[in-house]
């Protein structure tokens, strides 16, 4: 998890889904689809904070397509996104004040995610031995 969350931290959003892609892919369950959504829509993000549309449309069809039809709802949200001037005047993002703290909510959110994937179940805490003498 340390590397993990290291990762997030950094903004590193490539390497953070080339990471959990070891563990589930987007399709494995409804836990492992969110958690690519919430990647990928961070990747997203960066687009319009810096206002370039142009990239966000090119992250919006490379990345997230893959959610039109796994999710059609997480594909509507962050579609309507492009139609804000700033996406912080979505209710959820609201609290979005910057990287970092963007970053924290985000960390926050994956490793709930990750907790109730069952697919992560026995990975996330090192087993215990058994010490014989």
């Amino acid at each position: 998890m340390k590397h993990f969350e290291d990762q997030v931290q950094a903004g590193e959003w490539d390497e953070v889904k080339r990471y959990l892609c070891g563990f589930t892919k987007v399709e494995d369950n409804p836990c492992s689809t969110k958690i690519f959504f919430e990647i990928r829509k961070q990747k997203y993000l960066k687009a319009p904070n810096r206002q370039d549309r142009a990239k966000a449309v090119e992250i919006l069809v490379k990345d997230l397509k893959v959610f039109a039809s796994l999710n059609k709802e997480h594909f509507k949200e962050i579609t309507q996104l492009l139609t804000l001037d700033n996406f912080r005047q979505n209710k959820q993002l609201s609290n979005y004040s910057d990287k970092k703290s963007a970053r924290n909510i985000m960390l926050v959110e994956l490793k709930m995610l990750i907790g109730a994937n069952p697919l992560f179940r026995d990975k996330l805490a090192f087993p215990a031995f058994k010490i014989h003498n």
